[in-house]
């Protein structure tokens, strides 16, 4: 689909401004407890779920099929929830009126990849594509005062594209390409292990034009570059899963900074190898300072220190994968497929359940509402 590129130029400069409402009660009452998630429920069906902040049940939506990703909206009460790949819907759904706003689904031809962003001025919806035909990455981008039309259609300049982050203060997106080549006659068959090229870009929001790209040597191209979050100073966290054969222990986990080589970051030996080559989400802490990053197939939640670039410690999490930061420093919550959500704060070293009231498959990612 060709955009205009001009037109989207003028749109982003306009003056076109989303009304804003205020969040419920219960949002501002207690941000850091509430959140966001996709899960499969009792029933055997898809829900998204909005958890309140003595753990009730504040939304329950069902969804057409098995999601990944819940994107909170900055300044409305909305939520994105975007099909598991290789699905082709997403949900905007106003958690206030318990209603479904819009269902898209994606073009002909082309199916999401689980995960999607609104922009920080709340205009826009941004999501990661792939193009079935060629087998090409996009960066699809939908106005929300145009009924989610599509107005800019980029390359992701890579194969596979997943989570996707709009650095803070500006119109630079950084995209997280996997490498990996899949189609949907395969379902989640992976085609081209032995070639792909992961890549980590940063491109302009504004025209599309690529500005970074970051690949791992030659040695580490089976290194998929999957999940990724940025802090307040820039520096993105990129948890990685190995796609070759096991055995050979590799960093699972990467940093980088606008400029500058992505760099590797490696837990001690027994840590790394209880991760089983798999990372499955990133979250930056409020300060900015930590990140954990979870590893559900070793049943691991990993720290790690982003000033020092260097791990810090572990706690035990049965297919925890779920991660979110608080309005607390050093503090997360963390969900499991097991249905189990708890408050992990790194300082203080504790944990604390949190009191739902029903029980949930959670799937892999959450979102707080702070």
């Amino acid at each position: 689909m060709e955009i205009n590129r001009r037109r989207f130029c003028q749109l982003l400069g306009s003056a076109i401004l989303l009304p804003r409402l205020a969040l419920a009660e219960a949002a501002t009452a207690n941000a850091t407890a509430m959140f966001a998630a996709a899960a499969k429920g009792r029933d055997g069906h898809y829900h998204l779920y909005l958890i309140g902040q003595q753990g009730e049940l504040m939304l329950d939506h069902i969804l057409p099929a098995r999601a990944h990703h819940t994107e909170v909206h900055p300044q409305l009460p909305l939520l994105a929830c975007i099909a598991r790949r290789p699905g082709t819907f997403i949900d905007i759904v106003d958690y206030q009126q318990q209603r479904l706003v819009k269902r898209i689904i994606a073009d002909r031809g082309r199916h999401f990849f689980g995960h999607g962003i609104f922009s920080d001025d709340g205009r826009w919806l941004i999501t990661t594509e792939n193009e079935i035909n060629s087998g090409q990455g996009r960066v699809v981008i939908r106005a929300m005062a145009q009924d989610y039309a599509i107005i800019a259609d980029y390359p992701s300049y890579g194969i596979g594209p997943h989570e996707l982050v709009q650095q803070p203060g500006s119109a630079v997106l950084t995209v997280a390409n996997g490498g990996i080549l899949t189609h949907p006659d395969h379902g989640r068959e992976k085609l081209n292990l032995d070639s792909m090229q992961p890549s980590l870009v940063r491109l302009d929001l504004r025209s599309g034009n690529r500005l970074e790209q970051q690949q791992l040597p030659a040695a580490q191209h089976q290194l998929s570059i999957r999940h990724i979050d940025t802090n307040h100073q820039g520096t993105t966290v990129i948890a990685l899963q190995y796609q070759g054969a096991p055995g050979h222990n590799l960093p699972l986990v990467g940093v980088h900074r606008p400029g500058e080589a992505l760099q590797l970051l490696r837990a001690p030996d027994p840590v790394n190898l209880a991760m089983k080559d798999y990372c499955g989400s990133a979250r930056c802490d409020h300060s900015g300072r930590f990140a954990a990053v979870s590893a559900p197939r070793g049943g691991l939640i990993t720290f790690w220190d982003l000033q020092k670039n260097q791990f810090i410690s572990s706690i035990r999490s049965r297919d925890g994968c779920g991660l979110a930061a608080t309005d607390s420093p050093a503090e997360f919550i963390i969900s499991a497929g097991t249905g189990r959500c708890v408050r992990y704060n790194l300082e203080h070293g504790t944990t604390e359940r949190l009191p739902l009231g029903f029980t949930a498959a959670w799937d892999n990612h959450l979102t707080a509402l702070l």
